[in-house]
């Protein structure tokens, strides 16, 4: 649509008419063949797909970051001490700090679906009235 061209007004729809129903047809005086083409469906395949590829792209980084930082450091932790490369030191502190975020929220997710267990059982219990 050009700048000098008119944009046609959308009626208030009157009172007592149905809700827009959401058809696809185009609106009317438009050019035919101007339907609007149907929205892809998302589907589980398209997710997992897009998933696996930024996994593969922040798996791509983590092993550049890996090897650019392959000086020897020593590690502490609790009485132990390890000579590692630096990137792999930080690689194993950060799955670690995941593997306690994960174990805290399963933790959490038990925590809910025992109180909603308990929930529905008051629920569905009949009253003795």
């Amino acid at each position: 649509m050009t700048s000098n061209q008119a944009i046609p007004e959308i009626p208030d729809p009157q009172p007592g008419s149905p809700p827009f129903s959401g058809s696809t047809s185009p609106p009317a005086g438009a050019p035919q063949g101007a339907s609007a083409a149907p929205k892809p469906r998302t589907t589980r395949a398209g997710v997992v797909w897009a998933a696996v590829v930024v996994g593969l792209l922040a798996l791509i980084l983590l092993i550049i970051f890996i090897l650019q930082n392959q000086q020897p450091v020593n590690v502490f932790f609790l009485g132990l001490a390890v000579t590692v490369p630096l990137g792999m030191a930080l690689f194993i502190a950060a799955v670690a700090g995941g593997v306690l975020v994960a174990a805290a929220g399963a933790v959490r997710i038990i925590q809910l679906r025992s109180d909603a267990r308990k929930i529905r059982k008051t629920r569905n219990k009949p009253n003795p009235e």
